[in-house]
This record gives structure tokens, sequence and C-alpha cells, in this order.
């Protein structure tokens, strides 16, 4: 089975080619801001992306021949977690319905529909996107029937690594209870109960600890008085909240290796602020302990900021209490993808209708 895996962010594309389980291709496709200027909605780069997919194919010499195409899931309507095959109503939901649209992994089930249709018996699918939504009835319920608690979180990534610790201590997924938290720009934790995240943060646009480039949880009383200042826009305060936020508000870079960086040289009010957003990421793990009752396998820490031994080491000593800690640095989600798609093709899965 040949796979085509296509999986959009804010300023790259990554895609790979696989032939089941082996990949043929990887490739990083970097795009510069003076290159996505011209649009005004990240939907609208889909032209361009495409192409350049289509373009390190040509270049890599691989024929346009595929049994599947899978995209990054979008931020479309909550779904339960899986493989979900593309169709008009995803595309249309991705398109119009979808309330934030700006975001880069919207673009993939429209790159993916579009190059497979394009291919004769080729599919196309999209799994464990950004708002698979597993949560407890408990869950569900904040101090305000407004604003009831919604998860937006790095749900391919965790599942991929959740499987992968389960397949290297000889068990199944299904059979364990684990806090998994992914540390990258946006830090989302998530307490697995057999199978199902049944409690995650809103790692997008308000909840959680805070990270390199979001706000995580704020005074609402506060915000609500900040709103009706005067001082700023919508559109501003929500870049407060996600993109000149964290550790980006505080010491005016997003890049944790320059940062980890200033602190060897000695930068007190680096290490300060890094320091209570590793307090603020412990705090929240343990609060999923209680969410599991304290049965607890093991606590995987996985994403960007898992390299760091710093990092590592200082959340070890704040929650190695809670149950053993195993990091799996980086992500999973290419790998992840395809093997979605080929579990699909095989029949080892069924694909799920969005709806």
């Amino acid at each position: 089975m040949k796979i085509l895996v296509v999986n959009p962010g804010s300023t790259s594309t990554k895609m790979a080619v696989y032939e089941n389980e082996k990949p043929l291709l990887l490739r990083n496709i970097t795009h510069t801001a003076e290159e996505l200027a011209p649009f005004d909605a990240i939907t609208e780069q889909q032209d361009l992306r495409r192409q350049l997919v289509l373009d390190e194919l040509q270049q890599a010499g691989i024929p346009l021949e595929f049994d599947a195409v899978i995209g990054r899931g979008g931020l479309v309507k909550p779904i339960s977690g899986g493989v979900y095959e593309i169709n008009r109503q995803m595309l249309d939901d991705t398109l119009h319905g979808c309330v934030m649209h700006n975001h880069a992994c919207n673009l993939g089930c429209l790159i993916a529909y579009e190059i497979a249709s394009t291919i004769p018996n080729c599919r196309s699918f999209i799994a464990d996107p950004g708002v698979v939504d597993e949560l407890s009835p408990l869950a569900r319920i904040s101090g305000s029937p407004l604003m009831p608690r919604i998860a937006i979180w790095h749900a391919l990534n965790q599942r991929a690594i959740a499987r992968r610790y389960a397949r290297e201590i000889g068990k199944e997924y299904e059979d364990l209870n684990l806090i998994i938290c992914h540390l990258g720009g946006g830090i989302s934790v998530a307490a697995h109960e057999h199978g199902r995240a049944i409690d995650a943060n809103n790692a997008l646009d308000g909840e959680g600890p805070f990270s390199p480039e979001r706000a995580g949880s704020l005074p609402a009383a506060d915000l609500i008085r900040l709103c009706f200042s005067g001082k700023y826009s919508e559109k501003q305060l929500l870049k407060r909240i996600a993109g000149q936020a964290g550790l980006n508000a505080h010491l005016g870079t997003n890049n944790m290796r320059e940062i980890l960086e200033r602190i060897r040289k000695g930068d007190q009010h680096a290490q300060t602020v890094v320091e209570a957003m590793l307090y603020h990421i412990a705090k929240n793990i343990a609060a999923e302990a209680a969410v599991l009752c304290g049965n607890i396998d093991a606590i995987l820490l996985t994403g960007g900021m898992a390299h760091s031994d710093y990092i590592v080491s200082e959340l070890r000593r704040r929650i190695g209490f809670l149950a053993p800690v195993y990091t799996f640095p980086g992500e999973d989600e290419m790998e992840a993808l395809a093997l979605n798609a080929l579990a699909v093709l095989q029949g080892k899965r069924e694909a799920k209708v969005y709806q």
C-alpha cells in the first residue's frame, strides 16, 4: 500500500510517502513570511501548499499513484478519536463552519482530499485531529453554563506515543491509565483511561499551563477588564492569548533553544519565567492524577521540549512521586498518520463517517 501524508504547520508543510510501514520520502517544506504574506486566510494557501507537495513528489521521481492520502485533521466540530474518511461535510465545516479558520491544521483535509480526488481508487483520510473529544461528563462542566469546557489538544501525537509505550511494555493502550503531556509551542495535558482521553485542556486558546507562545489559564476578571479597557482590539487580545503570549510575551522569543542558552549564560529572569512555566505544567499533570484517582501506570512526556534534559529533570523532580515518568521527545505524527491510513486499507480498522 502506498500512502501520501500531508501535515501542514504554520510555517512549514511536512510530507511523507510510505509503502506500508516503510517511509520512502520525508520532506519538510518551509514557507517564508514573505511567501505567505499575500494570503489573508490560511485556507487561501491551499493551492500553493498543494502544488509544493506535488513538486516534491515530481523531483523525487515518485509517481502520483497512491492508495490513500491522509492529512492532519483540522479544527472542525468535536468528534471521537479514530480515522475519518474525508467527505463533503468535513470540507464544508473546515471552510465555513470552523470557528478557528486561521490555523494551518485546517489545510490538511483540504489538500489530502484534493490530491486524492485526482488519483483513481485513492481514498482520503484524517486521523485523531486536535478536536477529538472523549471528555467525561464531569470534565465538560465549568463554573459557567455559558462556557462549557472543550478539549483542543495534541490528540494525534499523544495517541501515537501512548500506543508506542504500550507496545514497548507488551501491553495494549486500552489496558493502561496514562497521563501524557505534549510539550511544544502549545502544551496539552490529558488523562487517558483505558484508551479514552477523559480529560484534556484547551491548549489552543485559553486553558492549562502557559507555554512558549500561549497564555494558558488567566485570571478571568482581569481578562474581562482588559477587554473593556479600550487599550486593545479583539484581534490584539486574541494574539495575547495565542501567539504573543507565554514565554514569547515575557522574554521576547518562543525559541526554547535560545531561552535555554540565555539561562545557561546566567539570565536569572529567563530562568525564573521558565521555572514558572514548568511549575504550572507540573501542577496540571498532578491535577490529572486526581482525575484518574491516583491509578496511573505512567506519565509520558513528549513534544519538542522533551529533548531538554533541564526541562525533563525539573518536571520529573516535581511529578516523579505520582508514577514512573518516561520521555518520548519530538513528534510521531507522520508515522502515526501513515499507520492509521494503513490500518484502514488493510481492514484492521474501520474508517468513521464525519457528520
